[in-house]
């Protein structure tokens, strides 16, 4: 039996075996905890700190701004109700983009039932953030500003520098985060430049391990912490750190940053080819972002129910995605899609491809061939019905 077709990468991606081979000792031979004065500790300390550079590194931050976590859910919380409560002195209100993955949409819930007033970005008919809406929104009160980069669903890439200097502008004593999940390896990434004053990282999006994950800091502003215990990772963080987990994401993401060139241009290449043999197809809707990246393809598909024409696919050996794996688990319709301006009965037909630098190899016409076999199985009942 042949290896299926993994497409959908945005969710998670396979570990890359450098990845592996460089973690493998960490739990093992090497196996120590990094705050310990031994000379294992030591060992695991200096293997911490080159993670950190090579993550600040591929991210274009300091490498004394990079906190680990277990993931990007616990960067988002951090930065979200760690800037919130540390800045409530000077005002309560937040705002927060209506595409947000769940773990910051419901952080933002949570400031709301707290008494922050919480306000929602809207989307421009490009589906970016609509700038003009945020410039209307921000105010001397807003106190946290929260917009993704790369969206999750459709490839959108959202205009945060501009956003940036809106929100240094009209609201100074704001702290602006970014989920930048889905950008780090698919587009040129520097916080630095971007003007933002943090963006959460995840190791397994990029061919690292599950349970690894980075809030990185461009600066001093102060975050409240949210948990509690030792001082590792500058307090923000405290307890021992999942050493062997750090020093994958370390050299992931420095991978990530090295093959993006070349793994853009395989991406656009291969969606260019997928969308030429889909056209062919009919029935068919492409979400095109004004400004996206060519990895993240959001399609809504004919009749039956995307869950359907996905367990057709995977006996065929296709693994898509039908939008956020957070999302999924959940009975309720993605509020990211609805964001994006789709009904309820094409975000129950939505269909998400997304490539890594494994699967960008495989044939798309042979996607697009089991995309019509799939099409034919599923019309045969209704025919025969009639």
């Amino acid at each position: 039996m042949t290896d299926p077709i993994q497409l959908d990468a945005a969710a998670t991606t396979p570990l890359d075996a450098r990845v592996l081979e460089a973690m493998l000792p960490w739990f093992t031979e090497r196996a120590a905890n990094a705050s310990t004065r031994s000379g294992p500790g030591a060992r695991a300390r200096a293997a911490l700190e080159e993670a950190r550079e090579r993550v600040a590194r591929a991210c274009g931050a300091r490498a004394s701004g990079v906190v680990f976590t277990s993931g990007a859910t616990e960067a988002n919380n951090l930065a979200l109700l760690g800037a919130a409560r540390a800045r409530a002195k000077h005002g309560r209100r937040v705002l927060v983009g209506s595409s947000e993955h769940a773990c910051v949409r419901e952080c933002a819930l949570a400031l709301g039932r707290e008494g922050f007033v919480v306000d929602w970005l809207a989307l421009d008919t490009g589906g970016l953030c609509d700038l003009e809406r945020a410039a209307e929104l921000l105010r001397e009160d807003t106190v946290l500003v929260a917009q993704m980069l790369v969206h999750n669903e459709s490839g959108a890439v959202h205009p945060v520098r501009e956003l940036a200097r809106l929100v240094r502008s009209r609201a100074p004593r704001a702290h602006l985060h970014v989920d930048a999940v889905q950008a780090l390896g698919k587009l040129e990434l520097s916080l630095l430049s971007l003007g933002a004053d943090s963006l959460a990282l995840s190791a397994h999006k990029l061919h690292g391990p599950q349970g690894a994950g980075a809030l990185v800091l461009s600066g001093e502003r102060p975050l409240a912490p949210i948990t509690f215990g030792g001082g590792q990772e500058r307090g923000l963080r405290p307890g021992t750190e999942n050493l062997a987990a750090i020093v994958g994401f370390g050299l992931a993401a420095e991978l990530a940053e090295r093959e993006r060139p070349r793994f853009s241009a395989a991406a656009e290449r291969w969606r260019a080819d997928f969308l030429a043999g889909l056209a062919a197809l009919g029935g068919w809707r492409v979400l095109e972002p004004q400004v996206r990246v060519p990895a993240i393809l959001g399609l809504v598909a004919p009749e039956p129910a995307s869950e359907i024409r996905r367990n057709h696919l995977e006996a065929r050996g296709i693994l898509t995605g039908a939008g956020s794996a957070c999302q999924a688990t959940k009975a309720n319709l993605s509020p990211s899609l609805a964001a994006l301006g789709l009904d309820e009965a094409s975000i129950r037909r939505f269909l998400r491809l997304s490539l890594s630098r494994e699967s960008v190899a495989c044939d798309p016409g042979v996607v697009v061939e089991a995309l019509r076999a799939v099409d034919t199985e599923l019309a045969r009942p209704a025919r025969s019905a009639r």
